[in-house]
Order: C-alpha cells, then structure tokens, then sequence
C-alpha cells in the first residue's frame, strides 16, 4: 500500500522534517497544526517535509481515515515531498533493527509471563512505587527459561548516569536513565511496538528534526537509547505544547478539536484562514496576525515557537476568516459556497449569485453566511417576512412603498445611481429621512430587515421581480 522510503541520508545539512498521523479518525486540528510547523520548517529551510502514516494498530487504521488525513493535508496545502510512507509495510525491517539489537546485547529476550507482570504491577501500586518492569530478565541467560516459553525482546535501556535533550522548544530537560525501564520491542507475537516502528522510520527517512506535540517529549527519552544503541545521527527535538480551550482547560470537540474537514465542510471556512491561525496558535512574529503563506514560509523558525500552551479562540478564527473572505476572488467564494445554498442552483442562479458576491462578502465571516445572505435572491414571491422585517411595514410604511414603486417604475436605466436618486427623490417629496424609504424597501425586497445595499438589491433583482415584490407588500 505504501512506498518504501529512500533510506540514503540527506544532504549534509538538510532539514528533513515529517508528519506522522495514525489513521484512527480525521485529521484533527491540533494534528493539522503539527503538519503546519513540519512543512513550514522544511520550506523556511529549503529541506524537505515528508508525511508518514502510522498504520500499525491494523485494528483501528481505516481506509477512509486515511483518506481523510491525505484529503485534510491537501485541503490545507501541505503538499509532502515524495509518496507518503505506511508504516505497516515496513514491518520486517523493525524486526531486523530489533534482531541487530539484540545481536549487540543492547536488547534481551524477557521470557515473563503476564501473569508475573501483572503481579508485579499489583506490588508496585499496593507500595507507591512507579509502574515499570523491573528487569527480571535482563542479566539472565534465555535457557533458563521452561521449554517452549514466550517472551517478548526489551531494549536494555541504561540505567546509570542521566540523559540531556536540548529541545528546540522546551530548553534543556534532563532524565535520570533509572526512570526508563526496559521497555518491549517487539511483542510476544512478534510485531514491532510504536517506540521501535517510530525510531526506525525516522532514521530511514533521513528525518532530522522531530517537530511534535509536547505530549511525545517522554518518548523522546526512551527512543533515544535505540537511538544511540544503533550508532544512528541524532534528530534535533522540537516539543511543541499542546493547544487548549479559552478556558484553558484540554482541547475537546466543544473547544474546537475536531477534524478539519469540519471547518469546511460544516462551518464554512477558509483553507488560508485556518492555517493562518493555525500558525499563530503557539507561534508568532511580533503583533502580525495576518500572514500570508508565503511570508510564513519566509519567516518561520522554531524559535518563535512559545513554551505556554495556545488557546482555541473561534471568535478570533471567524473574524480572521471574514479578512480572507473579503479577499478572496469572487468565483471562488461562489463555487465554495455553492454546497450551502440549500439547493442545487442551476445555471443561471450560479450566475446571479456569483454577482452578488461583491456585495456579500464584505458582511459574511464564513461561507455559510455568505449563501444565508444570497437567500434573498432566490426565494419565491410572496415573500414571507421575518418579524423584523414585517415591523418595517407598519404605520405608513406600505403608503410609502407604493411611492416608491411608481418612482421606480419610472426609472429607464435601472443601474445604482440612477435607482439610488429616485429613492431619495421620493424620500425629499414625502418629506421623511431616506431610511424611512430604504428600510421597508429592503423588508419588502429581500424579507429581511438586513441586506447588502438596497440599490445593490435592486441591480441584482432586475426591474421586473424588484417591482414584484415591492407591489407584493403595498396592499
């Protein structure tokens, strides 16, 4: 299913950088900011930005799922270099690295039953002591054990002396090596964990910075000793902190941790607006909010990455997206918005509503917004008034829409400017303000008591279906 990875080491100097989503659900949005800062990286630096799917866990990994993180990364414009890489299809080379570890006695056989460990773990809790396995195996010679036995391979992780990461993030951190305890490499079955899996890969791609989520750092330290058992170059370590709610507390659906297909295909966002954010959730360049992609690429580095976590704000994300839509080209928004509609338009109403955009965008933070705000252009007469607009009809309102009607169906060239003085024409001869004109005009024109500009309305509704629905009210 899966390419196998060019395993010559990179140019000296080279940044490799890589994304390694396991493909148990969508691509979530923490996830997605992850990929942001590897790509970044790699392009800031000329390097390279390569996409791993750790599909190990056969159980959980979906082929839809993948399907979702490929479609989720390419939404974004995360383009990776090369095929992506699945982890599954490179299971006999994990086994071959676990069988080289053990030919150089920097891994053992643990013949321990589950029983046993279970046991122990029982003894650990019942004295407050950390759970780890205690290495019962590890000095003991493998005949030792019944006939026939099972075992699992553990690395022999050092147990003297402390282990020092500089993380590009997080600073310098240092671990006594007797809190890593020998952990499994390849199970009872004899499949590779995650930890071996994970720092093979990284090798054989030749990856040589490790940008992830603080959540990994722990792991760091304990693939560090496969690391260095096998002789292999060093990453440098990046540990970004994870991003919260605006309350601070863990990232949940209700804060925004759900997969970015929801931020275009429910909510209606921009692809450049939620990378935009995404990239200034835990990174930043002085007080610039709006980064274009191409500034990002420019001005990206992992030291301006901070140590606090970042909280989701979705009123910051929708004002940001309202900049991108006002931006945006016309066609474009139209063709995007076109699936929030609310029906199949045809045509010819593609072809209004994409008029109408100019005039809609400048008021809509998000797609959804922008096809509520069409609404009025193909709804059927009579219209149905929402509460707001129906008060813009009472009083003497209706008397001075039927003013208004005859001004307008005077009107020969029916373009803004000329629309635009016989309202206020109007509104000078029944002595009122133009608002008293303008905002039953609207109720009447649209159903709403908001809209894009009434001689904007008007242009896009044409002179026949304008005075269809202005007469529709006057009774």
């Amino acid at each position: 299913m899966g390419a196998t990875p060019d395993t010559a080491a990179p140019a000296s100097g080279a940044v490799v950088t890589r994304f390694a989503p396991s493909p148990t659900g969508f691509l979530h949005i923490g996830g997605a900011r992850t990929a942001l800062f590897n790509w970044l990286y790699a392009r800031h630096t000329g390097g390279k930005f390569l996409l791993r799917i750790e599909d190990t866990d056969r159980k959980r990994s979906t082929e839809p799922a993948i399907a979702a993180i490929l479609d989720g990364m390419r939404w974004l414009g995360l383009d990776w270099d090369g095929e992506e890489v699945y982890q599954f299809s490179r299971q006999a080379r994990h086994v071959e690295v676990a069988q080289a570890l053990l030919a150089s006695g920097n891994a053992y056989r643990c013949y321990a039953s589950s029983e046993e460990l279970a046991a122990l773990r029982e003894e650990q809790r019942a004295a407050g002591k950390p759970i780890r396995y205690d290495g019962r195996w590890r000095d003991r010679d493998p005949s030792e054990a019944p006939e026939g036995a099972s075992f699992v391979v553990r690395l022999k992780a050092p147990k003297e002396g402390a282990t020092t990461i500089d993380d590009r993030v997080q600073g310098s951190v240092t671990v006594n090596n007797a809190e890593i305890d020998d952990f499994v490499l390849l199970r009872a079955d004899g499949t590779p964990t995650y930890m071996l899996a994970v720092v093979v890969d990284d090798h054989d791609m030749g990856v040589t910075h490790v940008i992830r989520g603080d959540d990994h750092f722990n792991n760091a330290f304990r693939q560090l000793p496969i690391i260095r058992a096998m002789g292999w170059s060093e990453p440098v370590y990046a540990h970004v902190p994870l991003i919260h709610g605006a309350d601070g507390a863990k990232l949940s659906k209700r804060h925004g941790a759900l997969g970015v297909d929801a931020y275009r295909d429910e909510m209606g966002y921009l692809p450049e607006a939620v990378s935009n954010y995404l990239l200034r959730l835990g990174w930043g360049h002085g007080d610039e909010e709006i980064i274009s992609r191409d500034r990002a690429i420019g001005l990206f580095d992992l030291s301006g990455i901070g140590r606090s976590p970042s909280r989701f704000d979705f009123k910051k994300l929708k004002n940001l997206n309202g900049h991108y839509m006002r931006e945006a080209e016309d066609a474009r928004l139209a063709k995007l918005a076109r699936p929030f509609l609310g029906f199949e338009p045809d045509e010819r109403q593609m072809a209004l509503f994409e008029r109408a955009v100019p005039f809609l965008k400048v008021r809509a933070n998000d797609l959804i917004e922008l096809a509520d705000g069409a609404g009025f252009l193909f709804r059927s007469r009579p219209l149905e008034l929402d509460e707001s607009a129906a008060a813009l009809l009472e009083g003497d309102a209706r008397a001075i829409l039927s003013r208004v009607h005859g001004a307008l169906d005077a009107v020969e060239n029916w373009d803004t400017e000329t629309l635009e003085t016989a309202v206020r024409n109007t509104a000078e001869g029944a002595d009122v303000k133009l608002g008293k004109v303008a905002q039953p005009l609207r109720a009447a024109l649209t159903g709403r008591k908001t809209s894009p500009g009434i001689f904007d309305v008007l242009v896009l509704l044409g002179r026949e279906e304008s005075l269809a629905r202005i007469a529709d009210q006057m009774a």
